[in-house]
């Protein structure tokens, strides 16, 4: 009979074979990436030379590119998505942002704007908070979700970034290691947002810290019809007003109110689609835009997202849409037949 205390020693000794055995790939390939040359490193030399970095920064970003998964040298140079994903794999690599010289954090920032991976360039998208810019315009949204500040960032570094408050909500100091939600829009593109815990205040000044946890929603991801559709809004304490459906997509809308809104609110609307019959459905204000529309000038412009359960109106909207272009591309091919 085998004894059940050597089948525990020969299963020990099959694992600490099996764990070295791993060990020993792990430093194989820490090895290789470390000292051997990598895929597109002629490439990336070449696009180095163009763009001209000081001996500081070239060793940075190797070191960056040998703290990531990537294989090939030249992909963090093509890519702001790649570049900030190596960028936070280097900051864990050496446990923490904050464990990091000051003059290596520089030439960080430095490698992304000589790069053009800010969010200043339209070209450029948005993966992380580290790509904002001093004065870009946020919003701030609170834990109850009904105060909403307009701000500004007043500086950033790669450890942190600061944005103004008036502090006229209450204690400004209270604020720390609060959770709050920013929201920023990048015009033309979409609305970034992400939540974050408060690290500390200064007079006037919230500080955060960095993410690249960004929930993105689309500004103009359908195509949209300007229209004139009359609205009713019913708001959640059972108040109601009337408006005017201004532009009209598959994913969202341009509605004006005589009442403003704040970006976050959720209400519902009621409106006659064409052909297809009156829709009932929520929608989430995103943007006020103010008095924009020249023939309400008495309206607030809002933004929005429908939201919750509008599969069934989003279908007849597309619909409609599908059936207003066909009938305006008929419209100009009389046009120019005539």
């Amino acid at each position: 009979m085998i004894n059940p205390l050597h089948i525990i020693w020969i299963a020990f000794i099959v694992c600490m074979c099996l764990a070295l055995l791993v060990l020993i790939e792990i430093r194989r390939i820490e090895y290789r990436r470390e000292n051997e040359e990598m895929f597109g490193t002629k490439a990336f030399d070449d696009k180095v030379a163009a763009v001209g970095f000081t001996d500081k920064e070239k060793r940075t970003l190797d070191k960056i590119i040998r703290a990531s998964s990537f294989e090939n040298k030249d992909a963090i140079l093509n890519s702001s998505g790649l570049f900030e994903q190596a960028v936070a794999a280097f900051y864990d690599f050496r446990k923490g942002v904050f464990s990091v010289r000051d003059e290596t954090l520089e030439a960080v920032a430095r490698l992304r704007n000589k790069l053009d991976f800010t969010a200043s360039n339209p070209l450029s998208e948005v993966f992380s908070t580290r790509q904002f810019n001093e004065g870009d315009r946020i919003d701030i949204i609170l834990e109850n979700g009904t105060v909403v500040k307009r701000s500004e960032i007043v500086r950033r570094n790669e450890k942190e970034w600061a944005i103004s408050y008036d502090g006229n909500d209450g204690s400004l100091a209270a604020f720390a290691n609060r959770e709050i939600t920013v929201r920023w829009t990048r015009p033309d593109d979409a609305i970034y947002s992400t939540n974050l815990v408060v690290r500390y205040v200064e007079p006037g000044i919230l500080v955060l810290p960095h993410s690249s946890l960004l929930d993105k929603r689309q500004l103009r991801r359908w195509v949209r019809e300007q229209v004139a559709f009359p609205v009713t809004a019913i708001f959640d304490d059972g108040s109601t007003t009337g408006g005017m459906l201004l532009d009209l997509s598959a994913g969202g809308i341009m509605i004006g109110f005589p009442r403003e809104c704040y970006p976050g609110q959720h209400l519902r609307i009621q409106f006659e689609l064409p052909s297809f019959g009156e829709e009932n459905v929520e929608i989430e204000i995103l943007r006020n835009l103010g008095h924009k529309n020249k023939d309400y000038p008495n309206y607030f412009c809002l933004t929005a997202s429908f939201h919750g359960a509008f599969g069934w109106t989003q279908e007849r909207v597309l619909q409609y849409l599908f059936e207003a272009n066909k009938a305006k591309k008929q419209a100009q091919k009389r046009v120019k037949e005539a």
